[in-house]
């Protein structure tokens, strides 16, 4: 298996509050994130996963333990601009990202500023704008888009950057059905078709069962970790961390409560519905 790229070594962090008060939001958070891989970080609010994606590109640094970016520390301040080149950051407001009253010029905007060529740059801004599908916009005005395609052009400006890892807090907190939808899509082509590894902070189980692995966070630290199928099928257990599952495997707990032989590892709406197919001809 090759190195991870993204490595935390009893990572803790604590925030300083006014009062003088240190609350502990990461208590020895041991992870690793394989290169190629798309993970779903999962947790209720007060988890630590958001302060968890800002130790992912040196955003926040630790209180305490390590945290590796290709084998780099980092705490190392002369390597921090290798680190953001590596690992990428799109946050929930996209308004938040977008600094420029042109789409192709907002997309520029970073590989500009780590000293991409021009002719360069014009060719990673296509490329971006066609990657999310935000092509056809590149001479609009951000402001006059709609929220997902905003996110989608915040998603260009850090694919502009090429980092080899793209982590996601929250992307589609302050969308629609339709803006979410689209951003998923947009994630997962990354990941299967240009290889990216992809870290995505959710709250939304749908979206979380997209991903290959799930990482369950809880009090600062990780209270389960394996694939969606795997996870989900701790209905109590996620209860217990103010999680929810599914909708399909829900229903399929709520049958296996009532005596009903059926699988809890049916995901899908397919599988869940063969599932309850092979249930009633029983």
């Amino acid at each position: 298996m090759s190195d991870p790229i993204i490595k935390t070594e009893d990572l803790r962090f604590s925030y300083t509050a006014a009062d003088g008060e240190s609350p502990v939001v990461l208590n020895g958070v041991d992870l690793k994130i394989e290169k190629g891989s798309f993970v779903a970080v999962l947790g209720h609010n007060g988890s630590g996963k958001s302060t968890l994606a800002k130790h992912m590109n040196a955003i926040l640094l630790p209180s305490g333990g390590k945290v590796y970016v290709n084998g780099v520390d980092t705490a190392d301040e002369a390597k921090l601009l290798d680190i953001r080149r590596t690992v990428g950051m799109v946050f929930q407001n996209p308004d938040n990202q977008i600094v420029a009253n042109v789409v192709e010029e907002d997309v520029a905007f970073a590989p500009e500023n780590l000293g991409v060529p021009p002719e360069e740059i014009r060719r990673r801004v296509d490329d971006a704008l066609k990657a999310v599908g935000m092509y056809e916009f590149r001479e609009h005005a951000p402001h006059l888009l709609s929220g997902g395609q905003k996110q989608r052009i915040a998603i260009a400006g850090v694919i502009a950057m090429e980092p080899e890892c793209i982590v996601l807090d929250e992307p589609t907190a302050m969308l629609d059905p339709i803006g979410r939808w689209d951003v998923m899509r947009t994630i997962k082509q990354l990941n299967r078709e240009k290889g990216v590894t992809v870290v995505i902070i959710t709250h939304h189980m749908d979206e979380a069962a997209q991903a290959d692995r799930l990482v369950v966070m809880a009090k600062g630290r990780v209270v389960a970790d394996g694939t969606p199928k795997e996870v989900f099928q701790d209905v109590e257990g996620l209860r217990a961390v103010g999680l929810t599952v599914p909708d399909t495997i829900e229903l399929l707990w709520q049958l296996r409560q009532a005596g009903l032989d059926v699988p809890l590892d049916a995901l899908s709406d397919e599988e869940c519905a063969q599932a309850l197919k092979q249930l009633l001809d029983k």
